[in-house]
């Protein structure tokens, strides 16, 4: 917990009263549930730099901590949300997109595959209707057993990023 971190004292540090009554008021906000404290309260908190204070890159690293603490068990609305992916940056980065042969094993058709990528990229240029992250999660493609076919492992690992990209698009 936050205010049971034992601080080291420097020269000139932070006043040690006012970063004490600061954990005191960030601890409450996290036992008891009571947002008395938000992150950007925190984040706009100033000390005094006095004689014999807290050491302040310690008490820096520990209010960053404190800050992360806050915003991972606040309202909802107050969370931080995943930064959101341009979309010419997602059409790029299918569109470069390299899977390995599946060699002598069974492997997704490639026609299959391809086919279905194209729609998502015309689906994010505008072009059809938009694939959502479920559909990605969703999609099945035909296997081969003789043939050119793309590792079914790397394709379902690429989805999967591909889902949560789109969640954040």
């Amino acid at each position: 917990m936050i205010t049971e971190t034992r601080l080291p004292v420097a020269l000139r540090g932070y006043d040690r009263t006012q970063v004490d009554a600061l954990l005191e008021r960030i601890t409450a906000t996290l036992r008891h549930g009571r947002w008395g404290v938000t992150a950007d309260d925190v984040r706009r908190t100033r000390f005094d730099v006095v004689l014999r204070g807290y050491d302040q890159r310690a008490v820096d690293e520990l209010l960053q901590e404190a800050i992360r603490e806050l915003q991972s068990t606040g309202p909802i609305g107050y969370r931080p949300r995943r930064p959101q992916v341009h979309p010419g940056w997602l059409i790029g980065w299918i569109q470069n997109a390299k899977f390995p042969s599946s060699g002598m094993r069974a492997g997704y058709d490639v026609r299959d595959v391809d086919a279905f990528l194209d729609r998502v990229v015309a689906g994010l240029r505008g072009y059809a209707t938009p694939m959502t992250a479920r559909d990605i999660r969703e999609c099945a493609f035909r296997t081969v057993r003789i043939g050119h076919g793309y590792d079914e492992a790397e394709v379902d690992r690429f989805l999967l990023q591909l889902a949560a990209a789109l969640e954040r698009h």
